[in-house]
């Protein structure tokens, strides 16, 4: 690295890149130069293809769902829309498709600030899923209750895509879960909950669909409908005892087979997609950057994304048994000084670690060696450029020796790793 180029000029050179630069270009010579600078967006599909690839060998989880990201200046797509934290600040909203529970981010499209809805996800997830070679399909498209309608369910089920969608607590739902309560076989699927499967077909549905009940008791008192720390609903009802039990419901819905006990891991788990939004919006840059269009804000979230998905792998070579987050791993990977000798054409690299947790770093970094001695012992006679898969492939074979013996008796796909080791 020579030098840090200036906010400034890294704009101009985004602006260049900007898919839709050259409708704005009326001097032929630069609208030439302009469409052939909007390969950049192909090259962009192309990289983040490469970089998640070899994820997709095995069955695993797509994860959608939308963070929103505020906005204090002048920039395209700035709307007033959905904003829990600060209502009235105009935002963007960012529609990120995730590799489930290993925070891999499979793409990310930037959009204005009302589109928060399903529906602007879908276009785009359709065509993902169009991309993807049939064996590389997601064994379960994932989603909370905005993904939990028909338009997307009816979308998922016309290409024959398995899918898990929490619904809303519509009349309808809450009559299912009336009836549902009565019955005698719910069973445990760990940490608290109760699941009890039926099947529903609400108001505009266009077929029955199975759907998943699970609940949880609630310490509250009796009569509120929703606490405040969890918007969640809660129905109270009694349960032969002199008090009053207050339950926490969530109804999923589905078109996949897993058992009773796999869909509340599933259900549980998918909350990581938080985790991964607040590492890459704190500790990446995602909710840092600005730029006037929608165009060059798209561009540069995907370039983070990129950059996010090489360093995971890399973290991920270093520590397979688990995740290490940025605020952490960036630090003892980094802080360090290395000197580069070559001496009877041997290269020799020194390095003198500098972090407080030197022996754990030590250990490190004899995962990262294994890894690329391996790939250089089974593989010498690859060019540098088909290395790469190979050091993913023994990544991924390393993480799924790593995945808990729950995941396997649930019979969820092999990368699937709890929120809490991923």
């Amino acid at each position: 690295m020579t030098k840090i180029v200036s906010d400034e000029s890294l704009r101009l050179a985004l602006a260049h890149l900007a898919p839709e630069q050259a409708k704005r270009c009326h001097d032929e010579e630069r609208a030439a130069r302009a469409v052939q600078l909007t390969k950049s967006s192909a090259w962009m599909d192309a990289a983040l293809a490469e970089s998640t690839g070899e994820a997709l060998r095995t069955p695993w989880i797509l994860d959608a769902d939308t963070t929103v990201k505020l906005l204090y200046g002048h920039q395209a797509g700035a709307e007033i829309g959905y904003n829990p934290t600060k209502p009235g600040r105009p935002s963007h909203t960012l529609h990120t498709y995730w590799i489930g529970n290993v925070r891999l981010v499979l793409d990310v499209e930037v959009q204005g600030g009302k589109s928060t809805a399903a529906k602007h996800s879908l276009p785009h997830l359709r065509l993902l899923l169009d991309r993807l070679a049939p064996e590389e399909r997601p064994a379960l498209v994932r989603g909370d209750n905005a993904f939990g309608n028909e338009g997307m369910m009816a979308a998922m089920e016309e290409i024959e895509q398995p899918y898990l969608f929490k619904l809303r607590q519509t009349a309808g739902v809450k009559r299912l879960i009336e009836r549902l309560w009565q019955r005698g076989d719910w069973e445990s699927v760990d940490q608290g909950f109760d699941a009890v499967e039926g099947k529903l077909r609400l108001t505009g549905w266009s077929c029955e669909r199975r759907v998943v009940v699970l609940r949880r008791r609630v310490k509250s008192s009796p009569g509120a409908e929703t606490s405040k720390e969890s918007p969640q609903q809660e129905l109270p009802f009694v349960e032969g005892s002199d008090k009053a039990k207050l339950w926490e419901y969530s109804v999923l819905v589905t078109n996949a087979d897993y058992s009773l006990e796999a869909m509340g891991q599933l259900y549980r788990d998918r909350a990581d997609c938080e985790n991964g939004f607040d590492e890459l919006k704190n500790q990446w840059g995602w909710g840092g950057y600005t730029t006037h269009d929608l165009e060059r804000c798209n561009l540069s979230a995907r370039a983070v994304a990129l950059i996010y998905n090489w360093w995971s792998w890399y973290v991920r070579l270093a520590h397979p048994k688990a995740r290490l987050e940025a605020i952490t791993s960036r630090p003892m990977l980094l802080a360090g000084v290395a000197r580069l000798t070559q001496h009877a054409g041997q290269s020799r690299l020194l390095l003198t670690i500098s972090h407080a947790a030197g022996d754990q770093i030590k250990a490190i970094i004899a995962n990262i060696r294994k890894g690329l001695d391996h790939v250089l012992a089974t593989a010498p006679q690859l060019p540098q450029t088909g290395r790469w898969p190979a050091l993913v492939r023994y990544i991924v074979s390393k993480i799924l020796a790593a995945r808990p013996k729950s995941s396997r008796r649930f019979g969820l796909p092999p990368p699937f790793l709890p929120a809490g080791s991923s």
